[in-house]
């Protein structure tokens, strides 16, 4: 058994470099352990693989409530729980449509009412076009979520083209903002934190609502931006 002395903590949980360390010690226990068959590739919605982290999920579900999106847009489909995780919260507030892109459809995917899933690169022309028709309408509620490819070039390009669907006070959520050594390794290279740095130098518009890492272990660092102007 571990004994804490909760003064003693309290007053270290002042030091946010304290803080930091506990949050990024945990976070690489959490990451890690799926190695050896833990937590985030081990976690299912109703029934079908999600990996996500369910304190994002929360999130997740907060967003949507408060938002009321008519279109949730999801770049990398991959084992599909995310989406069908969106569209059940859709069913809840009784409002919403989920659009999921893919590069590859390898397995069978969940049929949901809500769901629309697309075969194709994220930002190549056919996917932004079918995109570009079917929802630039001022009156729609847009809320993005990137989690395709990881490499920073195409977070960026997608960040360059995704912004523009996403209406004020909605979010475009950019995931495995962690990879790069922010805290763990994910990914060789620079990734979805590099992107997001250098988008913010180039668009005003958006803002890193920190508020977002209230649970403080989220899988998006600085990942979670907000329109807050057009």
């Amino acid at each position: 058994m571990i004994n804490i002395d909760k003064e003693r903590f309290l007053y270290h949980c002042k030091d946010q470099e304290f803080v930091q360390k506990i949050i990024d010690d945990f976070h690489k226990l959490w990451y890690y352990s799926s190695a050896v068959g833990g937590t985030w590739k081990n976690s299912f919605w109703m029934g079908i693989p999600i990996q996500k982290n369910p304190m994002d999920s929360m999130i997740y579900q907060e967003l949507i409530y408060n938002i009321r999106p008519d279109y949730i847009i999801e770049t990398g489909t991959k084992v599909e729980g995310s989406a069908l995780f969106f569209a059940s919260i859709c069913d809840m507030i009784n409002n919403g449509s989920v659009i999921t892109i893919d590069i590859s459809k390898d397995i069978e995917l969940p049929k949901h009412g809500r769901i629309t899933y697309l075969t194709g690169n994220s930002i190549s022309f056919e996917i932004v076009d079918f995109l570009s028709q079917r929802i630039l309408d001022k009156n729609k509620k847009v809320m993005v979520v990137l989690d395709s490819d990881h490499s920073k070039e195409h977070v960026l390009k997608e960040l360059e083209i995704y912004s523009k669907f996403i209406s004020v006070g909605s979010y475009l959520v950019v995931e495995d903002t962690n990879c790069s050594g922010h805290p763990v390794i994910g990914i060789k290279g620079e990734g979805p934190m590099e992107a997001v740095q250098e988008f913010l130098k180039m668009n005003n518009n958006f803002i890193i609502d920190r508020n977002c890492e209230k649970f403080y272990l989220t899988s998006n660092p600085k990942g979670w931006l907000k329109r807050t102007k057009n």
